[in-house]
């Protein structure tokens, strides 16, 4: 007999508008949503959207339904506490989206004319500096690909990917002459910390230009890499073996066999 738990019901349907009216119910009725204010929501704000970001890397629609229910509630706090400081509305915010969506598409909603959105930005905004309204804890990658995309917006960008590609090589080349082919010691470790900071910069920049995002990538990367090193501790262990214990050319074979056995499994 089947004694597992069925799956839990789906949810039912509901508007908008009822999540509103239930925040404002929790602001009115429970203490500590009561109790709570811009600042002290900006933890749990961060939290969600990295939970969201979690669930779409785990390609599950029931986990990535309930973290953008999680990530709406940070939504809809906020605009109830701005609304109760009379500052603003959750129709406000839906309002400044529209208006800004509209503004970002004119081949849609406007002249017909289809214009990049940093370019628009550009001739729209007078920034202080590059850097100006990115977010202070912005990933350095991201950080990286938004301030390439500003400068793009007012010109200063490759004509395709052939330019960031040989700055790739250029940037590798300057790394290279800073540590000794014969030794491997490091020449100047502050003058190295700089060129492989433009390294991974131009890096970034050929990303961006390939219509790839650094960050995902490198994601990519760290989690095939886990992956990998995963299934080398697996074979390891069916040979009664751990890493640790094997020299550096003994674990080069297990990492071999790993990509053989995924190179077999997308062939198959």
């Amino acid at each position: 007999m089947d004694t597992s738990s069925p799956p839990p019901a789906a949810p039912v349907p509901r508007a908008l508008d009822d999540a509103l009216a239930l925040m404002k119910d929790l602001r009115a009725r429970c203490e500590w949503d009561a109790a709570q204010t811009h600042s002290s929501l900006r933890p749990y704000l961060i939290e969600e959207a990295h939970e969201v970001d979690d669930a779409i890397a785990g390609g599950d629609d029931a986990t990535l339904r309930d973290e953008l229910g999680d990530l709406l509630l940070q939504v809809l706090f906020h605009s109830v506490v701005a609304e109760e400081r009379g500052a603003f509305t959750m129709q406000d915010v839906a309002g400044a989206l529209i208006a800004k969506m509209h503004a970002r598409h004119p081949h849609l909603y406007g002249d017909g004319i289809k214009r990049s959105w940093e370019s628009m930005k550009a001739a729209r905004t007078t920034r202080a500096t590059l850097e100006e309204g990115l977010p202070a804890g912005l990933p350095s990658l991201h950080r990286a690909h938004r301030l390439q995309d500003r400068a793009a917006g007012v010109g200063f960008d490759w004509d395709n990917a052939l330019g960031p590609l040989a700055k790739v090589r250029e940037e590798v080349e300057e790394v290279a002459a800073l540590i000794n082919a014969d030794t491997g010691a490091v020449r100047d470790q502050d003058a190295l910390e700089a060129e492989l900071g433009d390294l991974l910069f131009a890096v970034v920049n050929l990303c961006r230009k390939t219509g790839v995002h650094g960050a995902l990538a490198i994601d990519r990367t760290n989690a095939k890499f886990v992956r990998r090193y995963a299934t080398m501790e697996r074979l390891a262990a069916a040979d009664g073996r751990r890493l640790s214990e094997l020299s550096l050319a003994e674990q080069d074979t297990y990492w071999d066999a790993v990509k053989a056995e995924e190179r077999g499994a997308a062939e198959s």
